[in-house]
């Protein structure tokens, strides 16, 4: 039996609930938010009273218009999410210093240390909700438990604003999560899911009966002995307060699928460009940039190519950006666009010293031009900071700074 008490905060509904705190008139009417039903796009969020209609997030808007017709839609406020967000993680922080967000409306909470020091987790469980109300006036569904597979299962089991504390006795335990399906299981996904499907195994019962050697056939050994574990209810993962940032990335959705090149290579500057910023807001260089291009028909394909040295110069991300779009010699309709960068560097810190491979050559003109770029980019990202991302805007593809 494991002695440490975790919760796992799982606001409902966020951003259509934020929609319905902001605009009172929506309280009890299916919200949606995302895109409009008249454009291509799909859903971000759906308020409960929409759920019941079917709609649900990443359901295309058009569905969910012929679904319920009587939705309210409303737009994606990012930066009014994030604000509500910041709102929620500070009372979680003043809960708790082990807090490990997991997205802007859910976090693990680490309470074995108050849970010893006499308090019981089911009376901080609901303190937590009462102060997330008070504070934000939204509601939170809280799962309690022994572990963090285990606490988020059971943040699901009751919502909205639900409480739902699991078994801590092993046996008990397995017999709690036996009935739900295998997909409820972190890594069961669609693929796996359907492996799973084909040899009879759709529930977590069946996956806690079936030997080791049969799953680790179906799916492979390591992922096998990890699927057994949380099926039997063991996690032993502890909460994690500070999370390395993968990679930063800026995707665009046409609302008609676009071959105009103009329009691509525009749009790959402005995604650009928003990527060194947030790259050099969070103090890191990359080491990888990424192009993706999805096609009227759904197919996508991922261009990367390396950097070195690591950068987070707005001209040479935009320059391997364009060579990696050109040699894919675009001439199908575009449905989505993206730009990504990855393998970052710790936040401030120093990247690896590398040979160079986009320069020709590299001695003191080089040099001179990194320092240039760096002073450049400080530049520019003050006056946007000041006056907004459109202040500057690029003359061709191809121009140089």
């Amino acid at each position: 039996m494991n002695d440490r008490w975790i919760l796992h905060a799982d606001m409902d509904a966020f951003f259509a609930s934020v929609e319905q705190l902001d605009y009172p008139q929506l309280r009890g009417r299916p919200v949606v938010v995302g895109s409009a039903p008249d454009r291509r796009g799909v859903i971000a969020a759906a308020s409960y009273e929409a759920r019941q209609y079917g709609i649900h997030s990443a359901m295309p808007s058009r569905t969910a218009y012929r679904l319920c017709p009587q939705a309210v839609f409303m737009p994606v406020r990012g930066e009014r999410y994030r604000e509500v967000s910041h709102q929620i993680m500070g009372v979680f922080h003043a809960f708790t210093p082990l807090v490990e967000p997991l997205s802007v409306d859910e976090a693990f909470l680490d309470v074995t240390g108050r849970v010893a020091r006499g308090l019981e987790p089911v009376a901080l469980a609901r303190q937590l909700k009462e102060r997330v109300r008070a504070e934000t006036g939204l509601t939170v569904s809280v799962g309690v438990a022994p572990n963090k597979f285990l606490a988020k299962l059971a943040s699901d089991m009751d919502k909205p604003d639900g409480l739902t504390v699991e078994p801590r006795e092993d046996e008990a335990i397995k017999l709690f999560v036996a009935p739900l399906p295998d997909g409820r299981i972190w890594g069961v996904g669609k693929v796996t899911g359907e492996r799973l499907n084909r040899f009879g195994m759709h529930t977590i019962s069946d996956i806690q009966q079936a030997p080791l050697s049969t799953l680790g056939s179906i799916i492979g050994p390591g992922a096998a002995t990890h699927l057994k574990r949380l099926a039997d209810g063991l996690d032993d993962r502890p909460v994690v307060t500070d999370h390395e940032e993968k990679s930063i990335s800026n995707e665009t959705t046409f609302d008609e699928d676009v071959a105009d090149q103009d329009v691509l290579r525009q749009t790959l500057i402005n995604l650009t460009e928003k990527v060194s910023c947030r790259l050099r807001r969070t103090g890191r260089k990359a080491a990888t940039v990424v192009v993706k291009i999805r096609f009227s028909d759904f197919k996508t394909i991922t261009r990367q190519m390396p950097l070195r040295p690591h950068t987070d110069s707005e001209r040479v991300l935009l320059r391997t950006v364009r060579e990696l779009y050109e040699r894919e010699n675009v001439r199908r309709p575009v449905r989505l666009i993206g730009v990504g960068v990855s393998n970052l560097t710790e936040p401030g810190g120093a990247a690896p010293s590398h040979q160079p491979m986009l320069f020709d050559d590299w001695d003191d003109t080089v040099a001179e031009d990194i320092q240039r770029d760096a002073s450049l980019d400080a530049a520019v990202d003050r006056l946007r900071e000041q006056y907004g991302p459109g202040i500057f805007k690029r003359g061709s593809w191809s121009a140089k700074r």
